[in-house]
């Protein structure tokens, strides 16, 4: 259990943005523990919200808050092509959960001693997400930023990575930037850029069908 439940708070009047604002923030929005989707259509902020709150960008104008211990994963990251996902997760993870992660690669199929430069673009992107997942400590709450996390991950890794979440959900705030990829896909939180304007929709039946058509 964590001794401090993990936050985001976004103040309202936050503009994010980089030389001009992409969206504002109208209404303060605080997300907890769980697991949150950042939707909007492309070019519209995703990834600089993500940034943000990652503290790599500055806002535009406004405040946020983040408690937490707090990993940004971006969709562009990269490894030394010659490292091997086995040498990656001793280097950064505990001895235990070096174990773990090992387990977990050897389940979704991923060959940890095969170079990174030589793995697929789905293979990298488990390597990734199993680095920040079994990098979680247990003694104090943890926020995960993931942008595009499943892009080119075959259905039974992804299922194996939502099984984690909905685990930890206590512990971990995970914050994941998307293109869903079924229309019934459960979205019971959603951060959603609407034009220029960020709303908080929350409800624990929505789907992507019933979110996309307010995309715009």
């Amino acid at each position: 259990m964590s001794s401090t439940a993990p936050t985001i708070h976004l103040a309202s009047g936050l503009e994010i943005g980089y030389d001009r604002p992409l969206a504002r923030f109208e209404q303060a929005v605080t997300l907890v523990g769980g697991t949150h989707f950042l939707l909007a259509r492309n070019g519209r902020g995703k990834t600089t919200l993500l940034r943000t709150l990652a503290r790599s960008l500055k806002p535009i104008t406004g405040t946020f808050r983040v408690q937490g211990f707090t990993q940004y994963l971006p969709e562009n990251l990269r490894f030394d092509p010659e490292v091997k996902p086995a040498t990656l997760f001793r280097m950064l993870l505990s001895k235990a959960r070096f174990r773990d992660a090992l387990d977990l690669a050897e389940r979704i199929e991923l060959d940890a001693k095969k170079p990174y430069g030589r793995l697929s673009t789905g293979n990298r992107r488990k390597t990734h997400l199993i680095a920040a997942e079994f990098a979680v400590q247990p003694d104090c709450g943890n926020i995960l930023l993931l942008d595009e996390p499943f892009s080119g991950l075959d259905a039974f890794a992804r299922q194996a990575f939502e099984e984690i979440w909905q685990e930890s959900s206590a512990n971990v705030l995970r914050l994941v930037s998307c293109h869903p990829d079924y229309d019934g896909m459960v979205m019971p939180s959603a951060l959603m850029i609407e034009g220029q304007q960020v709303r908080h929709l929350t409800h624990d039946g929505q789907t992507w069908n019933q979110l996309k058509t307010m995309l715009h």
